[in-house]
Order: C-alpha cells, then structure tokens, then sequence
C-alpha cells in the first residue's frame, strides 16, 4: 500500500524529524511512504475569528490541491472516529482488501483543517480528545501505520 501524509508545517526541530525519518524508513518495506509538506500562514499575535476562518482558507487550498486524485483520504480530526491500533490495522487492511493502494492522511496546521476538507474525507480519524502539536502528531501518526502494518502482517512489535 501506498501512504501520504499531507501536512501544513514544516516540520523545524531535530528531534521530530529524527522519529520521523526512522518510522518513514520502517515502513519503507512495507511499501511506499510520503511526505508532503505545505506551508503554514502566518499568526497574527491575537487571532479573531476572521482571521482564523482566512488562515484555514488559505491552507485549505494547498491542502485540497495536494491530495492525490483517487486516493483514499483519511483526515485527523479531533471529532473523528477513535480506534485502538488493532482496530486501525483492520481498517487498513479492509482498505486494501476492498482494492485501495493509496491512503493519504491530511494534517492540519497549528488552527486545524478547514471544515469542508474535513468534510469531504472519506474517513475521519482521531487519535484522542487531548491536543497534540501538529508536528508531533506527524510523528505518531507515522509510528501508528507503521505498528498497523506490522499487526497486518502478523508481526510482533513492542507494545
């Protein structure tokens, strides 16, 4: 399978890019991996309601032009589905049963994702009810697809 990982920021400290090229190399043999990165708008000190709505709309239009044509889209959204990692691995491995070989996962920036990318996802996707910065969530939502894959193929891995 074939995944993307579309996400608003790039990724700046060491140590997250670190944890992610280790978790991208892992999954390298389990087939293609990639990283789309996309810049974010800038904040302004005291962000109204207005310019949150610009800063989505902005982003949002980078973000709707990256996904890949005929990709499965998964979006991480606070209001999506929970699911523990055994439960992720079976939804991917439905995926890919049902004929899919493309996943992309969009990340939204430091405001999240406009609300009709959200939408427009075919599966939302939450990891939990806390925030997490969205540069690391890049990190574990690598690290997840990658324990998946190793569950889809009955693999050990350490828990």
């Amino acid at each position: 399978m074939r995944f993307t990982i579309v996400c608003v920021g790039k990724m700046t400290e060491e140590y997250y890019r670190a944890a992610a090229k280790e978790y991208e190399k892992r999954l390298s043999r389990f087939g293609k991996t990639e990283i789309i990165e996309l810049p974010d708008e800038k904040e302004p000190n005291h962000m109204s309601e207005g310019a949150i709505r610009d800063i989505l709309k902005k982003e949002g239009v980078r973000v709707r032009a990256a996904i890949p044509k005929g990709a499965y889209v998964i979006c991480l959204a606070i209001g999506g589905k929970k699911l523990s990692s055994e439960g992720f691995a079976a939804h991917l491995d439905a995926l890919a049963n049902g004929g899919v070989s493309h996943v992309v996962f969009l990340i939204g920036g430091s405001v999240g994702l406009e609300e009709s990318i959200i939408k427009e996802a075919d599966f939302r996707l939450s990891f939990s009810d806390m925030t997490f910065p969205h540069r690391l969530m890049r990190v574990i939502l690598l690290e997840q697809v990658y324990r998946a894959c190793k569950i889809n193929a009955n693999e050990s891995y350490h828990k």
